[in-house]
């Protein structure tokens, strides 16, 4: 037996009783219905103070093209990335060149060095 004072938790089982406390009975327990606002009325104060929702809006069906869109990825074993800032419609040219001959896009630029340093040397 230890002399501490009890806590008030039910836990005197270390003064040696042997027996359990009483569990709390919870079968009548019944959560308060959470009072819900009516909707017509949200509705309406959203009008009047020109609220804009964020909920996300149903998105449209996707487009379908005429011709199939190509597949710009295959493995390559390219692994390195480059970003580049570009105007819209160079990078418009280079789909379109890259779509025309059915290159990947990391294709697409290596071929593009290697007609610059036909055209202007090596670099190195």
């Amino acid at each position: 037996m230890t002399k501490r004072p009890s806590l008030g938790f039910g836990d005197d089982d270390d003064q040696g009783t042997g027996s359990t406390p009483d569990l709390l009975d919870l079968s009548s327990f019944r959560p308060k219905p959470v009072p819900r606002p009516d909707r017509a009325k949200i509705e309406e104060a959203a009008a009047r103070t020109n609220f804009k929702s964020r909920e996300a809006k149903q998105s449209p069906p996707p487009v379908r093209l005429d011709k199939p869109v190509s597949v710009r990825r295959r493995r390559t074993g390219r692994s390195a990335q480059l970003n580049l800032k570009v105007r819209p419609e160079t990078i418009a040219q280079f789909y379109a060149l890259a779509d025309a001959q059915g290159w990947v896009l990391g294709e697409a630029f290596e071929k593009a060095v290697a007609l610059l340093e036909r055209e202007y040397g090596s670099a190195k």
